[in-house]
């Protein structure tokens, strides 16, 4: 089943086009890697995939929901995890997952269980009552994702999630991932990592507001007969 459905998506802004007829699906429970340089055109497509900003023309569909009419019914749908930290460091632990439960309209005592799922499962139990700004950025990070995935959307978007963190905790944040993705809720990332998109089961590269080149990791190397996925990528900006 397709979670993300998009056809000839143009965004313009004046006559800029940041998205220039963008076409990809994206199916239910997978590990999407959506890659680009800086000004390819990312942040704009998931602003558009979250419900933050209209496409100039196109077909864009998210959890079954229309781009253009449904943008509230999309919100409610998904999970975001910005690449700037964005819960409240001068608040606990429990407190931010409290705050975020309610926005996302949980119940008390739904937000309570599912909190302590979730600690549980980082092994972040014993943190509960600490202020989130004295702990180290890694765990941070960790909390965010798992603050975006509280209400069990059916995606939830990534834009550099790993950013500024050590390659361990990278690794550890990504078994994460794989976790959440078992469970059915479809990832989409973004990253500059590009040893990042070998986790994933299809990756799609930007250029220029283009898409040029999308299929599975492995298919991608032996295409651009390349060792990885960065040299996939170099290959392609050097065209």
């Amino acid at each position: 089943m397709k979670i993300i459905e998009v056809e000839n998506l143009v965004k313009k802004f004046g006559s800029f086009v940041a998205n220039d007829h963008l076409t990809f699906s994206v199916e239910e429970g997978e590990i999407y890697g959506f890659l680009g340089a800086n000004g390819a055109g990312k942040t704009t497509t998931m602003k558009i995939l979250c419900g933050l900003s209209s496409p100039t023309s196109g077909k864009v569909m998210v959890a079954g929901y229309d781009v253009y009419h449904q943008t509230e019914m999309i919100k409610k749908r998904i999970g975001y995890m910005s690449q700037r930290f964005s819960l409240f460091e001068d608040l606990t632990v429990w407190e931010n997952f409290q705050f975020f439960g309610g926005i996302y309209g949980l119940p008390a005592a739904k937000i309570r269980e599912r909190t302590t799922e979730l600690l549980g499962r980082l092994g972040l139990g014993g943190e509960r009552n600490q202020i989130l700004g004295s702990l180290p950025l890694g765990w941070k990070q960790k909390l965010a994702f798992s603050v975006a995935i509280l209400h069990r959307p059916s995606i939830v978007f990534l834009d550099e999630p790993t950013g500024g963190v050590d390659p361990i905790t990278r690794r550890q944040f990504w078994e994460i991932i794989y976790e959440t993705a078992n469970q059915g809720i479809t990832v989409f990332v973004t990253t500059h990592y590009m040893d990042e998109a070998e986790y994933c089961r299809r990756v799609s590269i930007m250029a220029d507001g283009k898409i040029v080149a999308l299929d599975t990791p492995a298919n991608l190397k032996a295409k651009y007969n390349a060792a990885n996925i960065e040299e996939v990528f170099l290959k392609i900006a050097r065209n």
